[in-house]
């Protein structure tokens, strides 16, 4: 009993400190993205206080951090600055609202159809995406206003910071695990430079983090067909990119961890978290994988340690903000080079010339689009590239062997899958004016998929007809004999060989 206690007492204590890291890290972040879509800094910190605090209570993915992120941030932008805050807030409820009806309908589970080149490709170029992110923190701005990069003893501090940063982040584990690596770091290296004085950019340089329980507000607009035409394609792109971020992070965090996240769970809680962040002036946000990878590896494997983040974070808005903005900016920065090197899936290059070259092109391609686009766009672009390889290998294994019979017969036995790729070729394999006048093509070793293909057999039926051939087809489902038009009568009907799969055709719908 006594030994039960105490494991789930470090387990507490593991969840309580990986928390406090996570929260620490969040503030500059929530900052930076809030400036990105052009709201006020607490817009940002309510948010990541909100969503976080909701989607670990109710979420799905004990482990997982989300908060406000940069792949939302670019589409708000345009939208507060054309219309304003209120119509973000109220695109906000209604992107929660449509992540709700997406975890209702249990659409969860197509994450599953991501291909791993996909997943490959997507941590990779989230890899870069952060790493790049911490770039402007080495610049600053001349007497002008013009951003330049960071030089001499600005420089060398920044570097130094960030490096001794990542060498406890390093080190302290094979030493101790008793605290998070990236809290020593943070109370140690920021203690330092307040005892000795050191000028350096710290986060309250970036903005203010002082502010008040976020009040509830409902969003001030009008409320009729105008606004709705306004918000709503907004509110599903947004829906769509914070889904699919936040159930590709729940596929990483599965993979470090052993575990399973529930995905339409997570759906659910990253909707009602959006809800209600709505109402109470944040910008909305989805899963977070710089911050998850922080956490797992800080020891925070349960939703306690999503919950902790969350209540710190608020408690540096309500009560700590002075203290918070002494933190130097660099120490956060190491730790985020540090997240960019257990993100990047450095085995992936080992695999260039073990893998096929198409699945390679399609990581590389995702990752590409991941740092110059989004991330949604990035896995629809892989997902469509896989599929396209797919059909293209595919398309190629269809072939025939021809056979003639004692009785003067044709036979053409169809190997490999007849689809709308592979119907050309399909079409190449016969030749009805140098046929005999009996010709029987078998379906027994061939799969027909679709509506393409139905129409493929119906367009050879018709050839042979028109060359006076009596064509006979056996071996086809019963859905393709219903939906075959022109083959007619051509159709041999044998029930107890013929195959009972079902093809995608949308007239059997």
């Amino acid at each position: 009993m006594f030994t039960l206690y105490k494991k789930h007492m470090w387990s507490a204590k593991d969840d309580v400190l990986s928390g406090l890291t996570v929260a620490l890290a969040l503030v500059p972040e929530a900052v930076a993205f809030a400036f990105v879509a052009g709201v006020h800094p607490l817009v940002g910190l309510y948010a990541a206080f909100m969503v976080g605090l909701i989607t670990s209570l109710i979420g799905g993915r004990p482990g997982m951090i989300s908060g406000a992120t940069g792949a939302l941030a670019v589409v708000m932008v345009a939208l507060v600055a054309e219309h304003g805050v209120e119509y973000l807030f109220a695109t906000v409820v209604l992107m929660g609202l449509l992540q709700i009806l997406f975890g209702l309908l249990k659409l969860g589970k197509f994450i599953r159809m991501v291909p791993y080149p996909v997943m490959l490709g997507f941590v990779n170029g989230l890899a870069i995406v952060i790493f790049l992110a911490q770039l402007p923190q080495f610049q600053t701005e001349d007497a002008d206003g013009v951003l330049q990069w960071l030089q001499g003893v600005d420089l060398y501090l920044m570097l130094g910071l960030a490096a001794a940063t990542m060498a406890i982040m390093y080190f302290l584990p094979k030493v101790t695990r008793a605290v998070p690596a990236g809290l020593v770091a943070i109370v140690g290296l920021s203690a330092v430079v307040i005892w000795m004085g050191i000028d350096t950019k710290t986060v309250g340089d970036i903005a203010s983090i002082g502010g008040v329980f976020p009040p509830f507000h409902v969003p001030d607009i009008p409320f009729n067909l105008e606004t709705l035409y306004i918000i709503f394609p907004y509110a599903v792109i947004l829906a769509a990119i914070g889904l699919i971020e936040s159930l590709l992070t729940m596929t990483v965090i599965d993979e470090m961890t052993e575990t399973r996240g529930q995905g339409n769970r997570v759906s659910i809680g990253q909707g009602a978290a959006n809800v209600v962040t709505g109402f109470f002036g944040g910008m909305g946000g989805c899963a977070m994988i710089g911050q998850s990878m922080i956490n797992i590896s800080s020891g925070g494997l349960r939703n306690l340690s999503g919950i902790s983040a969350a209540l710190f974070l608020l408690s540096f808005i309500l009560f700590g903000n002075e203290l918070i903005e002494k933190i130097p900016v660099a120490v956060l920065v190491g730790i985020m080079f540090m997240v960019v090197i257990g993100t990047f899936e450095w085995g992936s290059f080992n695999l260039l010339n073990k893998i096929p070259k198409e699945d390679s092109f399609v990581g590389i391609l995702v990752a590409v689009v991941t740092v110059f686009t989004d991330l949604a766009i990035a896995v629809i672009v892989g997902v469509i590239a896989m599929a396209l390889v797919f059909a293209w290998k595919n398309a190629k294994h269809i072939y025939a062997l021809p056979k003639d019979l004692e009785s003067g017969e044709r036979v053409y036995e169809i190997h490999g899958p007849l689809f709308f790729a592979s119907i050309h070729r399909f079409n190449d394999l016969f030749t009805p004016e140098n046929d005999p006048d009996e010709v029987i093509i078998d379906f027994a070793f061939s799969r027909v998929a679709d509506h393409s293909a139905i129409e493929a057999i119906d367009n050879l039926a018709e050839r042979y007809n028109k060359a006076g051939k009596k064509l006979h087809l056996r071996h086809l489902s019963q859905e393709c004999k219903e939906l075959l038009e022109k083959a007619g009568n051509l159709v041999e009907v044998n029930i107890k060989e013929d195959p009972h799969y079902h093809i995608a055709d949308d007239k059997l719908a």
